[in-house]
């Protein structure tokens, strides 16, 4: 569930002190690049647990916070428990029944307080998923993180790229004097690759590929899409192409991550 808010875009922290979240709330907020935040609080806090409902009542008058409280029928917990074949956090000295026992009476406080309750006893692992992100997508953006990475082919192709695109085909500025020692970055070197028809025909159709293809990636569950752009050294073609569709991209309110993978390789 945790990895799920990740995708998301908000900083996680498993099982973090309960005495330490007011500190972490503070830190954050000062960061000023954590916009966002989820922390899993369970079992395993122990006696620290009686504290949280105090705790969280001094945050949510502080910062604007939601507690969500994940449960499930007794029977769904054990069958789990079986399935991974794992011991209750509550200690390998109970049996599964007892520690679903401990643990319900342990967090009734909690579940009390709760702005959320998530019932995940009919739930597979996907249809939480999807839950969560309807829950608590921001608005705007999408819960699939694009990554764009330009890359040279004389240096090999990306291992984890799930689609390539060769933009050998496009106009090389290599071979023009005075664009030769920019990158593609370089807004020069970009206008050059542009300015030939089958640049626009290409980012247009490139476009109304990701278009179609993203939604259904996301409804199947991905949550991270890496696209690669090649070009021969990873230094102009590929760069401005992969920062073009990640303009795009972004304006389509989807989340990026823009990687060149040989840039300065390429300029060695």
């Amino acid at each position: 569930m945790l990895r799920t808010f990740e995708d998301l875009g908000f900083y996680c922290v498993d099982n973090l002190p309960v005495s330490f979240i007011p500190s972490f709330a503070q830190l954050s907020m000062d960061d000023g690049e954590i916009t966002r935040a989820a922390l899993l609080v369970d079992a395993r806090e122990g006696d620290q647990l009686k504290k949280l409902p105090h705790v969280y009542r001094k945050l949510r008058r502080d910062y604007p916070s939601t507690l969500v409280f994940i449960e499930a029928s007794n029977e769904a917990l054990a069958r789990r428990f079986s399935e991974t074949r794992r011991p209750h956090p509550m200690g390998a000295d109970f049996s599964v029944a007892e520690g679903i026992r401990m643990e319900r009476a342990r967090m009734a406080p909690i579940r009390a307080i709760a702005d959320v309750v998530i019932d995940t006893t009919k739930f597979t692992v996907h249809e939480l998923r999807r839950f969560i992100i309807d829950q608590f997508e921001k608005a705007g953006k999408r819960a699939l993180l694009v990554s764009l990475v330009s890359f040279g082919y004389r240096f090999g192709l990306p291992a984890d790229a799930d689609l390539v695109f060769d933009v050998r085909f496009l106009p090389n500025p290599h071979f023009v004097a005075k664009l030769r020692p920019y990158s593609g970055k370089n807004p020069r070197v970009a206008r050059y690759i542009r300015s030939f028809k089958q640049t626009g025909e290409f980012l247009r159709r490139i476009e109304g590929l990701l278009g179609y293809l993203i939604p259904h990636y996301i409804r199947e569950g991905k949550s991270y899409l890496t696209i690669a752009f090649g070009c021969t050294a990873g230094r102009h073609r590929s760069v401005a192409m992969a920062e073009a569709v990640g303009k795009a991209l972004e304006k389509r309110g989807y989340m990026t991550k823009m990687e060149h993978r040989d840039l300065e390789r390429s300029s060695a």
